[in-house]
Order: C-alpha cells, then sequence, then structure tokens
C-alpha cells in the first residue's frame, strides 16, 4: 500500500488565465478510496492525471510514500501505477488473456507461468472465471465484462496505486451498480490506495471513503460522506453533495447521531425487549427496523460487541436530521 500527499500542486496551462488546479493540498492515505467530485472542468481529472505524470504539474509537490514523484522517471512511475479509464481500450486482436498480461509482460521480470497463473487469478478476482473467458477476445464481452478486465490489467503488476478516471461512466445503471460492488468486494481483499474521479455523488459516496470536493481547480471541501452532509463547509458543497436531501442524510448518518437515553423515551414495559442494530448501521435502516417491527425502540450495540450504547426512536431521527438541518442553515420546514 501507498499513501499519496499532494502539497500546493499547481496545473497552469499557456494562455490561460487561472490555474486548472490550484494549489491543491490534501493527503489520501493508504490503502483508502478518495473521490474527486466536483462541477465540470473543476480540475479533478487534471489533479488525477498529475499522479501518474500523463499530466506534468507547473509548482507543487506529489509525495508517493515520502518520495517526490517528479523526481522520477515517468515511465517507470506508471509501471507501478494501475489506471483505469471510462473508454477501456481493450486490444481488439488479442484474447483477454493476452489484454491482461500485456502491463506484466512490458514491466518485465515474469516468467510465462507466472504470468498465466497471476491472468487466471485476476479474472476470477474481478468476476470473470478464468477457464470460459481467457481465450475469448473483446467483442464477445458486454460492457460491463470489458470494465472487468480493463480492471484487471490495472492490477496484473500488483500496483499500491489505483487511479480512476470515471472508469463506470459510460454503462447503464444496472451495471455500473455491480461494478461499484465488484470494487468494493474487491478493494476489501487487496487494500489498494484508490484515487477515483467520479461525477456522481451516489457513487463518490457508495465507494469513498473520503471525498475530496473541487471546484475551479481548488479543493473546497474534503471528508468522509457523512462529514460533508452533516457539515458543508459552503453552500456550493451542500447542493453538490444533496445536503437538503433528506433520504440521503438518513442513508449515510449513522444512527450514533440519535441516541436518545432518557427513560421516557420508550414506555417501562418495553425496556430491555426491543430489538437491536450495530452502532455502524445507518438512520434510514434504523427507521425501517422501527417502523417494521412496530417497535418503540431500537437498542444500539457497539459493533461486534453486546454492549449498548443507547436506545434510538423515530422521534430521535427525526430530532437528528432536524439538528443536521439547522447546523447548516436550511430551513427545517419538512419532518420525518
Amino acid at each position: 500500500m501507498a499513501q499519496i500527499r499532494f502539497h500546493e500542486i499547481t496545473k497552469k496551462y499557456p494562455g490561460t488565465s487561472t490555474p486548472a488546479v490550484n494549489a491543491v493540498t490534501f493527503d489520501v492515505p493508504e490503502g483508502s478510496t478518495c473521490m474527486l467530485v466536483g462541477t465540470s472542468g473543476s480540475g479533478k481529472t487534471t489533479l488525477l492525471r498529475m499522479v501518474n505524470r500523463l499530466i506534468e504539474p507547473t509548482s507543487g509537490e506529489i509525495i508517493i510514500d515520502g518520495k517526490n514523484i517528479l523526481q522520477e522517471n515517468p515511465i517507470q512511475l506508471r509501471r507501478r501505477i494501475g489506471y483505469v479509464i471510462q473508454q477501456v481500450g481493450l486490444f481488439p486482436h488479442m484474447t483477454i488473456a493476452e489484454n491482461v498480461r500485456v502491463t506484466a509482460e512490458i514491466a518485465g521480470g515474469w516468467s510465462k507461468e507466472k504470468l498465466a497463473s497471476r491472468v487466471d487469478e485476476l479474472l476470477e478476482l474481478v468476476g470473470l472465471p478464468a477457464k470460459e473467458y481467457r481465450q475469448r477476445f473483446p467483442r464477445q464481452l458486454s460492457g460491463g465484462q470489458q470494465q472487468r478486465v480493463g480492471l484487471a490489467r490495472a492490477l496484473a503488476t500488483d500496483p499500491a496505486i489505483l487511479l480512476m478516471d470515471e472508469p463506470f461512466g459510460a454503462l447503464d445503471a444496472i451495471t455500473r451498480a455491480r461494478m461499484q460492488d465488484e470494487l468494493l468486494r474487491i478493494q476489501r481483499n487487496v487494500r489498494k490506495t484508490i484515487l477515483f474521479v467520479s461525477h456522481d455523488i451516489e457513487e463518490a459516496f457508495k465507494l469513498g471513503n473520503q471525498v475530496a470536493v473541487m471546484s475551479e481547480g481548488k479543493l473546497i471541501q474534503i471528508g468522509s460522506p457523512v462529514e460533508l452532509l452533516a457539515q458543508p463547509v459552503n453552500d456550493f458543497v451542500r447542493r453538490l453533495v444533496g445536503g437538503d436531501n433528506i433520504l440521503r442524510q438518513l442513508q449515510y448518518l449513522p444512527v450514533a447521531d440519535a441516541l436518545d437515553n432518557r427513560p421516557e423515551a420508550v414506555s417501562s414495559a418495553h425496556w430491555g425487549d426491543v430489538p437491536t442494530c450495530s452502532e455502524d448501521e445507518t438512520l434510514l435502516q434504523a427507521m425501517l427496523q422501527l417502523l417494521e417491527t412496530n417497535a418503540p425502540a431500537l437498542a444500539v450495540q457497539r459493533k461486534d460487541t453486546d454492549n449498548l450504547l443507547g436506545y434510538v426512536t423515530l422521534t430521535s431521527i427525526n430530532h437528528a436530521i432536524t439538528r443536521v438541518r439547522g447546523n447548516q442553515n436550511v430551513p427545517e420546514g419538512t419532518h420525518i
């Protein structure tokens, strides 16, 4: 795994009055997924492509594991960074196995036996059984399957860092959701450091440990989905992430935000006899469980233990959402 550190990184193209990327500074922790979001022209793809030096910065530093990449050979740098784009670019005359192993062959140092084994391992990892798919050609695969091959190819040399530039943007909604689930599953297994450009906030919240919001080349805010929803720094971020959207707040805010330990919250006849939920569940999951069970409250337990943190009710969920909206200076007006 590897950490990516941006320090005052700037890109200004000749003949332009404002930088495409303007003095951006933040860290991507090793093994995490950082989503880059923002309006068109905000600089997110430019920032991503400076990591593998497809675009050269004007000033600033990009540090990977303590080393300034601008002092490295760009070809060698690219060989240890995986890169996945929307147009996957498979070679049509090559089999799927040949497409997957081509980057490892270029990098060198792999025996034929090791390459063959690596190809089969990667195809299985991305959900394409090797026996069935290794000898097929790209034209025989769907768009989603081709994107899986592109992901396998990016992982062929076992890079510590994976750059993904709207890789699922051209897929239909169902296939896109499946690929997002597949990436989450793969990330749980291989733990790469991923920088991912997306124009889809739902995708960013689903995949990202942290979300970096950009506008006009500047980093406006970076944080977890919950932090961006609960504490947007300005109206631009609030509108972009859907801070006014109660359903989205319910989907992502943790149930711990709605704990209510007052004795009067639930009638004494029901204490000790209510359903339970884990602290890592969302307000939406808790609300649905309350409605489905018709229980007066849920007992919230610490994750992986039986320790009781408190109780949550429909009233406390409503208060939690109202409190978040109040902190954003958003007119309340809507209640659960």
